[in-house]
């Protein structure tokens, strides 16, 4: 005589795993589509800085002691004075997402090799002024010194008085404040004499997601 207490429990043993097998499948499933949300929302908000088109607009760059510059489409700006250096350059944002400027970190100009990596972040000069680069769009970044007794003073009015390359590492990130991204500028010198700067981009660093080489 079949014992149906038994084979109740059993079938009720088989269901609940069969459940819980589902459930656990689904779980995975549900975990997967959210983070292929998540990676889909962060890429909308990524952006991506370059140097900006020879013909694109210039930028006029302006400082807080009503100085003010003009970079070309795909160049820079320079001027250095006994009290001050001005830096500046126009970026075009390739990204999808508005890029934030966060700070910068001049190299020495005798660098002309670019190393693998970037400069402790404690050790870039934090912007004063919010930059927004909108996406597909162009826009500047700019850095001043000001304290002739900075290494990055004399670093910077050298390498502009004798017309020598200077490597600027740019931090900025997405408008949440996520996503960081060190780019690595080098302005050149032209060879004409108006003094002007070819800029162009050598490496990018990701700060907060794994670099994609």
């Amino acid at each position: 005589m079949a014992d149906w207490v038994t084979i109740s429990a059993l079938a009720t043993a088989g269901g609940t795993l069969v459940l819980a097998g589902a459930t656990f499948a689904s779980v995975r499933s549900a975990n997967r589509a959210a983070r292929v949300a998540e990676q889909s929302m962060l890429v909308g908000l990524r952006p991506l800085l370059m140097p900006s088109r020879l013909d694109d607009a210039p930028q006029k760059i302006g400082f807080a002691d009503s100085k003010w510059l003009v970079a070309p489409g795909g160049g820079g700006a320079a001027e250095a004075t006994d009290g001050a250096v001005y830096l500046g350059f126009a970026v075009r944002n390739a990204g999808s997402g508005i890029a934030v400027l966060h700070g910068w970190h001049l190299r020495p100009s005798g660098d002309v090799v670019a190393s693998d990596t970037h400069a402790p972040l404690e050790e870039f000069h934090t912007l004063t002024r919010d930059l927004y680069i909108p996406s597909r769009d162009v826009g500047f970044w700019q850095g001043a010194l000001r304290d002739p007794s900075m290494p990055d003073f004399a670093t910077a009015r050298a390498a502009i008085e004798g017309r020598e390359r200077m490597i600027i590492d740019v931090l900025y990130g997405d408008h949440e404040g996520g996503q960081r991204v060190v780019t690595r500028f080098t302005m050149t010198p032209r060879g004409d004499e108006d003094g002007g700067w070819i800029v162009g981009a050598a490496r990018h660093w990701n700060i907060d997601r794994a670099d994609p080489r």
